[in-house]
């Protein structure tokens, strides 16, 4: 059973819900003095306390998605094991798998659209990373079948899954009713986690002597994408996007890279690569790439190219507001940027879930297909 399904919350459910009755009805037994009284009732009461923590925990990861499966909770990266053949198709993308959408029509691609499981392996980089990647319906319609479609990198936080932007944050589900409804047009959707050279949190950065992540985002993804579907190659065709970890990844990557992406939105964001013990030493003592980390100074030290950004917080709830507002004053000409500020809302998936929808519409409307 999956550590995300109903069988595994429910059993969790029922087994923390009979210790605490077996608690009651065997604590008039257990209250009499003797080494095994003691021992049973120490028993019972840790017991019941696991299984109910334990009952706890399951919901809320079912309802955050923060592990996608009993070896992402306990650290077993399986997905890097996939062999990448690169003797058909685009050399450095390889497509493993594929699904429908949860939308009306949806095991119909030219109806639903479709998300295709790859490994996308980075020509500059080096690095190898799993991907899904959804394809609108237009994509499959022979009226679109030489039209080219804007692209968007969509990231999840650390230390997310890929998995959680399909379940927990519907990214394909929205782009898909949204494009339905009129709102924006049809785009292609990529979508990883900001954790390319798992456990480690690379915060994007191109480490010295480790993972060139900025590399691979910036430079190798876009790159083996355009050669693998129909998204054109110039800045236009090309945003970025993501929430936490993955929205300081996106609006970084924009900021850094005008002439590769055209916009970068970043939902609750912050604004300075963390340094922790998940991201161990990132700079190598080098203070320049230290400053460039911090997008706030890169807005007043660097020269800002033309792209646009979307920067979200909320008023009560989040702890970036302050980083937010400084960011939207220090973006100049010819850089544009917009804000979604919520009344209220915290660090998690409902908050998202309420900026995501509109944080597309705004993303589609600064690219363009051709």
């Amino acid at each position: 059973m999956g550590l995300t399904s109903d069988k595994v919350l429910v059993s969790a459910v029922v087994l923390a819900v009979a210790l605490f009755l077996a608690t009651v009805w065997l604590w008039p037994r257990l209250a009499r003095h003797g080494w095994r009284q003691v021992v049973g009732r120490m028993g019972l009461l840790l017991a019941t306390q696991v299984a109910l923590f334990a009952a706890v925990g399951l919901a809320a990861n079912r309802s955050f998605l923060f592990y996608g499966s009993w070896a992402d909770l306990f650290g077993q990266e399986q997905e890097m094991g996939v062999v990448v053949d690169h003797a058909t198709g685009s050399k450095d993308v390889k497509v493993v798998g594929t699904q429908a959408l949860d939308v009306p029509g949806g095991g119909r691609p030219s109806v639903g659209g479709q998300i295709q499981k790859v490994v996308v392996a980075g020509e500059r980089s080096k690095i190898v990373s799993p991907a899904y990647v959804y394809l609108p319906p237009e994509y499959f319609q022979a009226r679109y079948a030489k039209r080219t479609f804007p692209a968007a990198v969509v990231l999840t936080g650390y230390p997310g899954t890929a998995e959680n932007l399909i379940k927990g944050l519907k990214y394909p589900r929205t782009a898909y009713a949204q494009a339905k409804d009129g709102r924006m047009q049809p785009m292609i959707l990529v979508m990883l986690r900001p954790t390319v050279a798992p456990p480690r949190d690379t915060e994007c950065v191109d480490v010295p002597g480790g993972p060139q992540t900025e590399t691979f985002f910036s430079e190798d993804l876009p790159k083996a994408v355009s050669g693998m579907y129909r998204v054109g190659t110039q800045p236009r065709n090309w945003g970025f996007m993501g929430n936490s970890t993955g929205g300081y990844c996106a609006l970084k990557i924009a900021l850094h890279h005008p002439d590769r992406f055209a916009a970068g939105a970043g939902f609750s964001a912050y604004y300075k690569a963390a340094e922790d013990v998940t991201t161990g030493d990132l700079f190598h003592g080098d203070d320049e790439l230290r400053k460039r980390g911090d997008l706030l100074w890169s807005l007043d030290h660097g020269q800002q190219g033309s792209s646009s950004f979307l920067v979200t917080s909320s008023k009560r709830g989040e702890g970036n507001l302050k980083g937010t507002r400084e960011f939207i004053r220090k973006v100049k000409s010819p850089a544009e940027v917009s804000s979604i500020l919520l009344e209220s809302g915290g660090h998690n998936f409902n908050t998202w879930n309420r900026e995501i929808p509109p944080g597309l519409v705004w993303m589609a409307g600064k690219l363009s297909a051709t």
